[in-house]
């Protein structure tokens, strides 16, 4: 599993993770699409929001490994923002690339494109 050295370990101020310190030892988490419905909380907006400004800041429009990226965080973005950048996708691999598709994610989260971020 490669770590992503420099990518934050989780919403500063709270308990949002970003990232896992090692593998699982019972399997790997799967990556699955997550419904955001409207009435989410305002933190788990902000998570959402840091998350993936953290993901454009470290790895912009190029494709990347999951890694040591969190599979929740990841879930809530999975099919929208982040999209798979293989075919066949393992959701279930720490080697699964995946890739930013910018127009859905600046639609989405466009605080989290601003410089002053």
């Amino acid at each position: 599993m490669i770590k992503h050295r420099g990518f934050p370990g989780r919403l500063p101020g709270s308990d949002f993770q970003f990232t896992i310190r090692r593998a699982n030892p019972r399997g790997v988490t799967a990556i699955t699409k997550r419904e955001r419905f409207k009435d989410r909380k305002p933190a788990d907006r902000r998570a959402d929001s840091a998350f993936m400004a953290a993901l454009w800041e470290h790895f912009g429009d190029q494709p990347f490994e999951r890694g040591n990226l969190d599979a929740g965080r990841l879930s809530w973005l999975f099919g929208r923002e982040v999209v798979a950048a293989e075919d066949p996708f393992d959701p279930e691999s720490y080697d699964a690339l995946l890739v930013i598709d910018e127009a859905v994610a600046r639609a989405s989260f466009p605080d989290a494109f601003e410089d002053d971020f």
